[in-house]
């Protein structure tokens, strides 16, 4: 439920230490922008939601237009004033508490932010305490609660002594923004404008200033390629710890992949070694070891082991057997038991496909469609040369490339090249004796 709190998220930076060309805030996290999981996040706590874009504004704004609708962007002046005090300058926010997040932050959730929503403090800021402390502002703490925050590349040696940590989640009464904001400077070694320098200039006003003990899992900041993978593994483990808790079994959770859109209904196992990911619909199904599911709709029915549905694939009470791949077709009540392709087709109750069976539904310049119907029956090694109807009741016979746009109902459809035997060849041609 939203409650009265504007939230910024802080998502301007470059990620130089990504190393990547891709902004930070877009490398995913289960198959999503890990700025993504954050939005989503402040959504369920707020109605007013803003994002700071510098750094590949566009790219950003696009991608997380694809999947909200409601969000503020607003562009930092990061030329004339960088930094996290220079982000927040040009926000206008609805409500009298303003909660400011990291964009780099995606295992958050509105539950671990309650006690931001709780406080009536002027200012409340997340801390935590960490044996090896480096690469984190210092939180300086006394009897009278937080004094004030050094940046690393400012602290003094002493400074760097402490292990409480700026975790870098911060709210602020609207008016402790509209008072200070204004009177930040950039006179420190990064000639950056630090919303930490806040936490000083009010601890000299005499305002409350309370330190929130957090959990590192939630608020843990991702800054590198070996971050993004930790950052992975827990959102991996939330994500089926919440789908076993639904009913749904696992067979070596640790070795599956599953992305935050899938979803899973009624009674399913997953075995060793699956992915799942895109808007795949699981319902009442069997997905087998090593098999891949991407973007497709299961019901009541198995797959693999080592089988493959590429997206848009929709299958129902059907079975997809070990390297069988299906790519946008739609399979209902169909036995596919091994080592075929079937793409572009849509099958109908009863058929059998054989081992071996290739929809060639690509010329080099369109794909074309299969259609099958009911209680049809293909033989082993069959390739059916799309577009190709073929009706109810037909029986193809193994080895035939079926090269006719229609097959009748009733029809068996073979072609094959007489067998010539020739006697004594082998010894013929090796040049021996029998």
């Amino acid at each position: 439920m939203p409650h009265k709190l504007s939230i910024v998220i802080l998502a301007a930076g470059k990620g130089s230490r990504m190393k990547s060309d891709t902004a930070k805030v877009l490398h995913p996290i289960s198959g999503k922008p890990m700025l993504s999981h954050i939005i989503k996040a402040s959504l369920e706590i707020s109605d007013d939601v803003s994002v700071v874009v510098a750094h590949q504004k566009e790219r950003v704004i696009e991608s997380m237009q694809s999947y909200f609708s409601d969000i503020n962007f607003v562009v930092q002046d990061a030329d004339n004033f960088p930094g996290t005090g220079g982000a927040v300058m040009n926000i206008t926010p609805k409500n009298e508490k303003v909660l400011v997040l990291n964009g780099d932050m995606p295992l958050i959730t509105s539950k671990a932010l309650q006690g931001f929503i709780d406080s009536n403090a002027d200012i409340a800021m997340s801390i935590f305490d960490l044996v090896n402390p480096d690469g984190y502002g210092r939180v300086i703490i006394s009897e009278a609660g937080v004094e004030y925050i050094v940046e690393q590349k400012d602290a003094s040696v002493e400074e760097l002594m402490v292990t409480h940590v700026n975790a870098g989640i911060y709210s602020f009464k609207k008016s402790v923004l509209q008072k200070y904001l204004p009177q930040l400077s950039n006179a420190n070694a990064q000639s950056e404008y630090y919303l930490t320098d806040i936490i000083a200039l009010a601890k000299a006003d005499n305002l409350t200033i309370e330190p929130l003990l957090v959990d590192e899992e939630h608020f843990k900041g991702v800054n590198s390629k070996a971050d993004l993978a930790s950052a992975e593994v827990i959102m991996q483990r939330r994500i089926k710890e919440h789908w076993m808790t639904q009913g749904v079994s696992m067979q070596l959770p640790e070795t599956i992949y599953i992305e935050e859109s899938v979803v899973f209904e009624g009674e399913c196992i997953i075995e060793n070694g699956a992915r799942i990911t895109g808007n795949s619909l699981i319902i009442n199904s069997h997905i087998k070891a090593h098999s891949v599911v991407e973007d497709s709709k299961m019901i009541n029915s198995d797959v693999g082991p080592m089988g493959h549905l590429r997206p848009l694939s929709h299958l129902t009470d059907t079975h997809i057997g070990n390297f069988v791949e299906v790519k946008k077709s739609t399979l209902t009540g169909v036995k596919a038991g091994h080592l075929s392709y079937l793409g572009d087709a849509t099958i109908d109750t009863g058929s059998n496909i054989g081992a071996g069976t290739i929809t060639c539904n690509y010329d080099g310049k369109n794909k074309y469609q299969t259609i099958i119907g009911k209680n049809v029956f293909i033989g082993s090694d069959t390739q059916i040369v799309a577009p190709c109807v073929i009706e109810d009741d037909v029986m193809i016979a193994a080895g035939t490339t079926v090269s006719a746009q229609k097959i009748e109902k009733g029809s068996l459809a073979i072609s094959r090249v007489k067998m010539k035997s020739i006697k004594n060849f082998f010894y013929k041609f090796f040049g021996t004796s029998s």
